[in-house]
């Protein structure tokens, strides 16, 4: 087996040290330690993403959307490591890292993304196994891998939903993609109600199971959320367009300038920018690959 987190030693911290999260000293059930490997930032911003292990493709792409933009947002994101929604996650967050990192627009001092495990942090025994490329990848950008249990601690059926109280512990908010009603995100969500801890949900599909869950959560309350700057609002940190575009060459800002309205084909952005139909086929084409804007079809744009 590849022996890739030997680079990254485990380290125990109680919560006598400096770096023990004071959110995580007055929780219910307080940990005594934790362990981790990587980048542990304590007093980083953290938000958390949760959701079923088998999410659909809509919770996929709005898992990993908005823990990119929350990322870009200055926020750590947090989840659970296992497949399905958490994964996209922790991917979302991994994208902005790397986006930021290789336009050198921040310092790579940061956390990345903090994935919480109901296991020990030794290879042998991390769950689930299929994500040890993931937590590799999470390491390598920056991240932060933490359990509350020793090294060679294998999961049990109390260890992941114990783990989800340090998760919300730990976050400003938790938004809960997709769950279904008995599931460990809405386990995750009623510790963050016990905490205090705002609660955000997306909407989904009503004949899906995996949207009982956060209508579940809306009907008690939970902020509906149809993008990040809904959380960022919620929290008193709202995602300006002059934040978004503060990195952008002039050319670019001329056209994501044109898209904070909403879609417009080709045609239009040449005539709002008043740029060369030529240039702006190469800003376009480059923006596209950096994830700024997408394209819907038919030569319609929109920012990402």
């Amino acid at each position: 087996m590849d022996r890739f987190l030997q680079n990254f030693p485990i380290q125990k911290i109680t919560p006598s040290d400096s770096l023990f999260p004071e959110t995580l000293k007055n929780i219910a059930e307080a940990p005594q330690e934790l362990f981790f490997r990587g980048n542990f930032k304590p007093n980083e911003k953290f938000f958390a993403i949760v959701g079923t292990r088998l999410p659909s493709n809509y919770g996929k792409e709005i898992a990993f959307s908005i823990a990119k933009d929350l990322s870009q947002a200055g926020f750590c994101i947090v989840s659970g490591m296992a497949l399905g929604i958490d994964t996209w996650s922790h991917k979302g967050a991994l994208k902005n890292y790397s986006v930021q990192i290789s336009g050198r627009r921040t310092s790579a001092n940061f956390c990345s993304t903090m994935a919480v495990f109901g296991t020990g942090l030794s290879e042998n025994v991390i769950y689930p196994q299929e994500n040890l490329k993931l937590a590799k990848e999470i390491l390598e950008k920056n991240g932060c891998l933490i359990s509350e249990y020793s090294p060679e601690t294998r999961g049990a059926n109390f260890t992941f939903p114990k783990r989800n109280r340090i998760i919300a512990g730990l976050s400003a908010g938790v938004l809960v993609v997709e769950a279904k009603i008995k599931s460990g995100a809405l386990i995750t969500a009623k510790y963050a109600k016990k905490y205090k801890k705002p609660i955000f949900a997306i909407p989904g599909d009503i004949h899906n199971q995996n949207s009982k869950g956060p209508h579940l959560l809306i009907k008690q309350g939970a902020k509906l959320v149809e993008s990040a700057n809904d959380i960022l609002k919620e929290l008193g940190e709202e995602k300006t367009n002059q934040t978004q575009n503060l990195f952008l060459p002039p050319e670019e800002l001329l056209v994501a300038s044109a898209l904070e309205n909403g879609p417009l084909h080709i045609d239009k952005i040449i005539e709002i920018t008043k740029l060369p139909s030529q240039a702006i086929s190469g800003i376009i084409c480059i923006m596209e690959l950096e994830d700024k804007i997408k394209n819907l079809g038919g030569n319609i744009y929109s920012l990402n």
